[in-house]
């Protein structure tokens, strides 16, 4: 294995990149309609049942025809994750991690492909959609790293006449259950990040986006994960999602999506099941109402790009995306001004052709975002957008800013997972660090500034697991930058980061008198 680095982004001015991805994305358009199967234990299953998914830019387009897998065939992966756990758990830590690294290899191989079907798949424009599958492939490289280093002895200090040896072990087969908003980022990281540490995995892809985790099952065979490492049950998360919760024989969950879906898989997860062995360990990453905090000293023109880049990437459906821009009075009028102008020059149009914004996910989202969105107006003066785009059917909506939000609103309060920005105007630096903690989340959050004493209060007072200075809140690097939040955003178990593999294994003392 090479030694570490993030995988690069690619520079769609350059002619050369721009039509590789047209012609990944002429490749993809000629297989939509394919079919997802389930995977277990290496058997390429098409159940009765099927889940289609869509282009949310034409939501008449079949992009895939999923499996819909049943409680008992959920079951079966359990089971088979369970028979290879026992081989794969005594696997070498370096022959596991020549395998995990291969996986990001064979992505790298086809990043383009992979892109463009997010590209349908999640209307994620060229820049996002290659984002998040380089954020996949470094994955896959970081982990390999981290567990050769977990194989290594727990450091302890000796004692006369014993030898005393502490080391880590893998737990058993676990369930991984990612969001639709990075399907091949955040799936392959909660999938690889257990199994390079000697685990085995069943994975629910979300429902909206079974088909990217498809081809990430196409690539753990190509790779030469033994059958049955990786289980692959698409299926509706109230009824697989709970099953595999549920089973005594899960020893782990791992999640990342809504904080109410969170919050009910943590409670069934933390009742012991008839039979049951352990204490599952459960990790929830949720949601949050992240903010950006302007003060009278920043640089306004990069504050804005910052905002804006933070606010609408990815149509605002990150769970790291800014939803409140804090602005002090000295600055509040031109800097909302330069953002709405900024917002309102946004492009609008199918993630396949590039454009600056996409469609929301599902006809579900784009209703919500509306329905927030009405509600906001009795809250707050809308400055910007608040209407849905009727462009061939798609769930597109405009980039939406509302003003004179106060601090308790829902608009400030209320995660809407969409492209609407709300600004809170304050006297000072001081009341704008308190209304930026002023919410149940603590994932992201950002300071412009060029105050040296506010910004040291703000990496002591600032209360989220990931703080910005200066720069946008959103694309955290794997390795670089690890990945999670505080309070009702979840588990902290930072994604991305020397101790994420940790959290999947135990550690075994074996203590000897000499």
């Amino acid at each position: 294995m090479e030694p570490y680095r993030t995988e690069p982004y690619s520079d769609f001015s350059d002619p050369a990149a721009k039509a590789a991805y047209e012609l990944a994305v002429a490749g993809v358009s000629a297989q939509l309609g394919s079919d997802a199967p389930a995977v277990v234990h290496g058997e390429l299953i098409a159940t009765e049942d099927r889940n289609v998914s869509i282009d949310p830019a034409a939501p008449g387009t079949a992009v895939a025809v999923a499996a819909s897998a049943t409680p008992q065939l959920a079951g079966r992966a359990l089971e088979s994750a369970w028979d290879a756990f026992a081989a794969w758990s005594r696997r070498p830590a370096s022959e596991r991690a020549e395998i995990v690294y291969r996986i990001g290899d064979l992505m790298a191989e086809r990043k383009y492909e992979l892109s463009a079907w997010m590209s349908y798949e999640a209307g994620k424009n060229w820049l996002e959609a290659e984002a998040d599958t380089a954020e996949a492939i470094d994955f896959c490289r970081y982990y390999a790293h981290q567990a050769l280093a977990h194989s290594e002895p727990v450091p302890t200090h000796d004692h006369p006449g014993e030898s005393n040896d502490s080391f880590l072990v893998p737990m058993g087969a676990g369930v991984a259950i990612p969001p639709w908003n990075f399907p091949l980022a955040i799936l392959v990281g909660m999938t690889v990040g257990p199994v390079a540490a000697g685990n085995s995995v069943v994975l629910k892809p979300a429902s909206a986006t079974p088909m990217i985790g498809s081809k990430f099952m196409e690539i753990v065979a190509e790779a030469g994960l033994p059958d049955g490492v990786v289980n692959f049950v698409p299926g509706p998360g109230a009824v697989i999602g709970d099953t595999l919760v549920d089973d005594p024989r899960t020893r782990f969950i791992n999640f990342t999506g809504s904080k109410e879906v969170g919050l009910r898989i943590a409670e069934r997860a933390a009742k012991v099941q008839p039979g049951q062995r352990w204490l599952k360990r459960a990790y929830m990453e949720m949601g949050g109402k992240d903010a950006i905090l302007v003060d009278e000293t920043a640089d306004l023109e990069a504050a804005t790009d910052g905002v804006v880049r933070s606010a609408y990437g990815f149509q605002g459906q990150k769970c790291s995306a800014c939803s409140r821009l804090i602005a002090v009075d000295a600055v509040h009028d031109e800097l909302v001004e330069r953002v709405v102008a900024a917002a309102a020059a946004l492009g609008l149009g199918p993630g396949t052709e590039n454009h600056a914004m996409g469609p929301v996910i599902t006809a579900a989202q784009h209703r919500s975002i509306l329905e927030e969105i009405d509600r906001g107006r009795s809250e707050a003066k809308l400055v910007l957008g608040g209407s849905a785009v009727d462009r061939d059917g798609g769930y597109y909506l405009e980039p939406t800013v509302f003003v004179d939000v106060t601090p308790d609103a829902r608009l400030a309060q209320h995660e809407i997972f969409g492209p609407v920005l709300s600004v809170i105007r304050v006297a000072d630096f001081e009341e704008g660090l308190a209304v930026a903690n002023g919410t149940e989340y603590g994932l992201t959050g950002g300071l412009y500034s060029r105050d040296e004493a506010r910004i040291e209060r703000a990496r002591a007072e600032f209360h989220v697991g990931n703080l910005y200075i200066n720069r946008k809140i959103t694309g955290a690097l794997v390795g670089i930058q690890p990945f999670g939040g505080f309070d009702m955003s979840g588990s902290n178990a930072k994604a991305g980061g020397p101790d994420y593999l940790r959290l999947f294994m135990e550690m075994k003392t074996v203590a000897r008198r000499l």
